[in-house]
């Protein structure tokens, strides 16, 4: 049974406030140290750096609680969009990043597909995190796919995968991510599956309603 849209928030947010616990768990034990003023300058002065370190987590995970709250509170403005281009401007803004890391991205589109109806920054902002995080749960010489096909209703799927069984496991921050993914599309009235192992991704935009 799909999942309701304030079940759905929920959580996302709750995953949210995991994500934040580490880091902050982690800046109460160092900055709260009894022995601080005891400290050596070098000491002192790698703590500052593993805190800043921390603190700058702490500010993306903020940030993606942020943009969670305006999906939720914002309704998307959707128009008739051509998917083909936008999937190569997701793909050619990560390719540098893949190839960097000795990865493989094989990118498979068909010759021609129908529009959908979208929200075209959202998706970009969805399909880009998407791509983000298969590159970090991956590794070098991996080949990450990202496969477009149309149904015979028109409908068009998109999937983002790593076909190798066995990668590296989500973190929270990651996880939390992919929850802003799926929430930028169900927005959209997209439909959104995620798998871990392997990693994989779907997500299936309805064709447009015909003109009456």
């Amino acid at each position: 049974m799909p999942i309701s849209a304030s079940k759905a928030f929920c959580s996302n947010l709750s995953e949210g406030l995991h994500a934040f616990a580490q880091p902050l768990s982690i800046l109460r034990a160092s900055l709260g140290n009894d022995h601080l003023d005891r400290m050596a300058r070098e000491e002192l002065l790698e703590l500052a750096s593993n805190s800043a370190t921390q603190v700058e987590r702490v500010c993306r995970l903020f940030s993606c609680l942020q943009q969670l709250l305006n999906i939720e509170n914002i309704e998307p403005h959707l128009s008739e969009t051509a998917i083909l281009p936008l999937l190569a401007q997701v793909a050619d803004g990560a390719s540098l990043l893949f190839e960097e890391s000795g990865m493989i991205l094989n990118v498979v589109l068909p010759a021609s597909c129908p529009p959908v109806l979208i929200n075209r920054t959202r998706t970009l902002e969805a399909l880009s995190t998407i791509l983000l995080v298969a590159h970090a749960v991956s590794d070098r010489e991996d080949t990450i796919e990202l496969i477009t096909s149309t149904s015979v209703s028109n409908d068009v799927r998109v999937v983002v995968q790593n076909a190798r069984g066995s990668i590296k496991a989500m973190n929270a921050e990651q996880r939390l991510n992919i929850a802003l993914a799926e929430a930028n599309m169900r927005s959209q009235e997209a439909r959104f599956l995620c798998s871990t192992m392997p990693f994989r991704v779907q997500v299936e935009f309805s064709a447009p309603p015909l003109a009456q």
